[in-house]
């Protein structure tokens, strides 16, 4: 990988879909290369952290996280409204005769 330089102001947003870890991270840019939107830039330093630059454009797709050779380098983070939660309802043997649930 050439080394550019470039300037990139972060896109403002309400979300933060990806958490790297920089301790973990080995700056391989592997998951730069796998999203298949351009969320993400190379680091500036060889060897740093991407940078997430459009995180409202993430699709919450994963590739990313797939694609990292470090498990736990890259964290995904989906919106709240995304994160479904199952709650298990009791059986209707359970509730007392005649009464609907």
């Amino acid at each position: 990988m050439s080394e550019y330089r470039y300037t990139v102001e972060v896109t403002a947003s309400s979300v933060s879909p990806l958490a790297f870890d920089p301790s973990r991270c080995i700056g391989c840019c592997r998951c730069v290369e796998a999203c298949q939107i351009d969320v993400l830039l190379p680091p500036q330093r060889k060897g740093g952290v991407p940078r997430v630059v459009w995180p409202g454009e993430c699709w919450y797709c994963g590739a990313c996280v797939m694609e990292c050779p470090q498990k736990g380098a890259i964290r995904l983070r989906h919106p709240l409204m995304n994160q479904a939660r199952f709650v298990e309802r009791a059986s209707l043997r359970d509730e007392a005769p005649g009464k609907l649930p």
